[in-house]
């Protein structure tokens, strides 16, 4: 079943039907590029680990003195933006279902089926302790009058290195790369991904 709830609340629907973005016009009518009418919900998981050095201390920025902190980045194949690697929510599935597939398929490519069950329970424990960094409205390019995207966006932290830390990247399908990239100011994401980050880097107390 199709969640057609949206985060923000009660939304206006018209005298034709059709719902209307809470947040405001936007020039364009109709669902646009998007699946479904009014909300459509996303889930986008931060994983992030400490910065490195080869002997395993973790790096500290020389000018602020605070450690740099690195997270899980894809570039999208349609347009060749870094961004968290998040997706739809399938009708029927938990937040948390949809965090760890999404992960999987963007970032982990490289398993093999034997490989995914010798390390899903590690993994499925890995995205049990998540903390919520921003649930609401997503300034989105594909938004239209009548369809917009909303998200979930949960920070997964590898403190130790020892789980998804260590792990070697490799781009599923929907994206062109994938790497660990440093957190600061000057990095520039999809959509309003940078302020998702910048949130996770707060309560982290991390470089910027």
């Amino acid at each position: 079943k199709v969640n057609r709830k949206s985060f923000m609340g009660n939304y206006v629907v018209n005298a034709d039907g059709y719902p209307l973005n809470p947040v405001g016009r936007t020039g364009i009518v109709g669902r646009g590029l998007l699946g479904r009418w009014g909300p459509n919900h996303a889930a986008d998981p931060i994983v992030t680990r400490w910065k490195r050095d080869n002997a395993g201390i973790v790096e500290v920025d020389k000018q602020t003195g605070k450690p740099v902190l690195q997270f899980v980045a894809i570039q999208r194949r349609d347009s060749g933006e870094w961004a968290i690697p998040g997706g739809m929510i399938d009708s029927n599935e938990t937040i948390s279902t949809t965090l760890m597939r999404e992960f999987m398929e963007e970032a982990l490519n490289f398993l093999k089926m034997n490989e995914r069950k010798i390390l899903q329970n590690s993994i499925m424990e890995f995205f049990t302790k998540g903390d919520e960094i921003y649930k609401g409205y997503v300034d989105d390019p594909r938004n239209t009058d009548n369809s917009w995207m909303e998200t979930v966006a949960i920070n997964f932290h590898d403190e130790e290195n020892n789980i998804v830390g260590k792990l070697r990247l490799k781009a599923g399908d929907d994206a062109r790369n994938v790497r660990w990239m440093d957190l600061n100011k000057e990095i520039n994401l999809y959509a309003n991904h940078s302020d998702f980050v910048n949130t996770v880097v707060s309560r982290r107390k991390a470089h910027w």
